[in-house]
Formats: C-alpha cells, sequence, structure tokens
C-alpha cells in the first residue's frame, strides 16, 4: 500500500480509516459495505457517493459536496410523493354571512329557526339553526363547515348569521332586564289588586297596593333573560287604563271625590 503513490496519499490523509474504505481501489469512492454491521445508510441508497466526492482517489474535492447530496435526496423523495408541505393543496372553503330574524320569545328562551341557504348552481337549502337562550341582536352564529365547499381536498368554509330579534309588543330588553307595560284599571289602581304578568319562567302573581300611580314600576328578582349562569330580573311598569265611554255614575263619583292635591306643583323648569 505504501509503495503505490496513489494508495499513500489516501493513507496520510485517512490514516488507519482507509481499511474500512475499501483501501481505495480503482474508482476509489467509498460505498457501503453491504451487510457492513450497520455501516450503511438506508435513506441514501441511490446515491453513488463517489459522483459526489469524486471517482478519482476518493477525495472530497470541493466543498460542495453535501449541499448536492442534500439536492439529490430532495429530488429523490418529491419523485416518491413526499410533495409540497402543508398548505401546498387546495384552497379552505369561503365563509358564508347570512341575517337570521327570530321572534323575541324564541331569542329569550332559545329555541329553533329556519335559514334559507341559496347554494352555487341555485340550489336551495334549509337549514335548522338552534337558537341559544339568551341571545341578544346583532350576535353571531357560526355553523362550522356548511360554507362554501373547499377545493382539492380542503376544508369547507363555515356559515356566520347574524341574529335580528323582532320586537315585542309589550316586552323590552335592557341587557338582561326585561321590562312589561301592564295594563290596570282605575279601580285596580286607587284600590289595589293582584294582578297575573306572564313572563319568561311561567304566569307570576303581583299585588298592588292601594293608590298605585301609571308609571309605577314593581320589581320581580330572577325572572329576565337567563344566559348562562346569569338572570335578569323583571320589572312591570304599570299604566292605568280608562275605558273609552266613561260610565255616568263614575263621572259623579270622580266629582265628589274632587281634583286633590296638584299632582304638578313639583314641575318646573
Amino acid at each position: 500500500t505504501l509503495k503505490d503513490p496513489k494508495k499513500r496519499e489516501m493513507f496520510d490523509r485517512y490514516g488507519s480509516a482507509y481499511d474500512s474504505m475499501g483501501s481505495g481501489g480503482p474508482g476509489g469512492g467509498w460505498r457501503p459495505h453491504p451487510g457492513g454491521g450497520g455501516q450503511g445508510f438506508s435513506g441514501f441508497e441511490e446515491f453513488d457517493l463517489g459522483d459526489i466526492f469524486g471517482a478519482g482517489g476518493g477525495g472530497a474535492e470541493g466543498a460542495g459536496g453535501f449541499s448536492d447530496l442534500f439536492r439529490q435526496f430532495t429530488r429523490k423523495q418529491q419523485r416518491r410523493g413526499a410533495g409540497p408541505g402543508p398548505g401546498g393543496g387546495g384552497a379552505t372553503g369561503a365563509n358564508v354571512e347570512h341575517e337570521l330574524q327570530v321572534p323575541f320569545r324564541t331569542a329569550i328562551s332559545g329555541g329553533h329557526a329556519q335559514l334559507t341557504v341559496r347554494r352555487r348552481g341555485g340550489r336551495v337549502e334549509t337549514i335548522d339553526v338552534k337558537i341559544p337562550a339568551g341571545i341578544d341582536d346583532g350576535k353571531k352564529i357560526r355553523l362550522k363547515g356548511q360554507g362554501e365547499p373547499g377545493t382539492g381536498g380542503s376544508s369547507p368554509g363555515d356559515i356566520l348569521i347574524t341574529i335580528r330579534v323582532a320586537p315585542h309588543p309589550a316586552f323590552q330588553r335592557h341587557g338582561l332586564d326585561l321590562i312589561v307595560k301592564v295594563p290596570v284599571t282605575l279601580q285596580e289602581a286607587v284600590l289595589g289588586a293582584k294582578i297575573d304578568v306572564p313572563t319568561p319562567k311561567g304566569t307570576i302573581s303581583l299585588t298592588l297596593p292601594p293608590g298605585t300611580s301609571s308609571g309605577k314600576r314593581l320589581r320581580v328578582k330572577g325572572h329576565g333573560v337567563s344566559a348562562g349562569e346569569k338572570s335578569g330580573d323583571l320589572f312591570a311598569e304599570l299604566q292605568i287604563v280608562l275605558p273609552e265611554q266613561l260610565d255616568p255614575r263614575l263621572q259623579e263619583t270622580l266629582k265628589e271625590i274632587g281634583a286633590g292635591p296638584n299632582p304638578r306643583s313639583s314641575l318646573v323648569w
């Protein structure tokens, strides 16, 4: 070995490792030995390292050897179907926005509503939408995966629904509180009475004290809007309603009572 100038050069360069390199025979590029006790690298079985390091004398001529190896490996992996990474496929489907009007009672107590959606191609689809209890006007509901279809096997978009709550003829909402206007007769307001008032949790009985004025509010705790673990209150606003045709006897009675104290005495600018 030492008499051969090329082998001498290889020995000086690699030392005792030269023996494991196959003694630098013809075309002295190093290759894994079959069955060499783990000396081979299965991931690179298609690569001839002699092509990279040079076939003559096995020298590592050129600093670009490993970069060339990496490029070859990448190209072969892509040809085997490795393909581009995540995001290289189709696009996610577009979101679709709709408005849906629901009755006041449904928004307070929860329920279901029907949404009509026109798909591409003119197909009309009706979707059952679950309305959570306590939802307020302007809030949004997301229906995942029911928007436009994706391309290339990607996931579809969503449907975003803006809720519009229809007004109620008697009830109004302020946050989690409800205000209901309750008509009462003159007799009930003057003498006092027990009256029934509907609420989201059922009908309740309220006691009107004698001499109740129109506009007075009675508070019922916990009978407002329930949203999660929170509940608002109900405020019953009393409104005295007079008959359109006053009975003559009632008119005479009111005359006998007299006008009484001026209720506008404290009204100043």
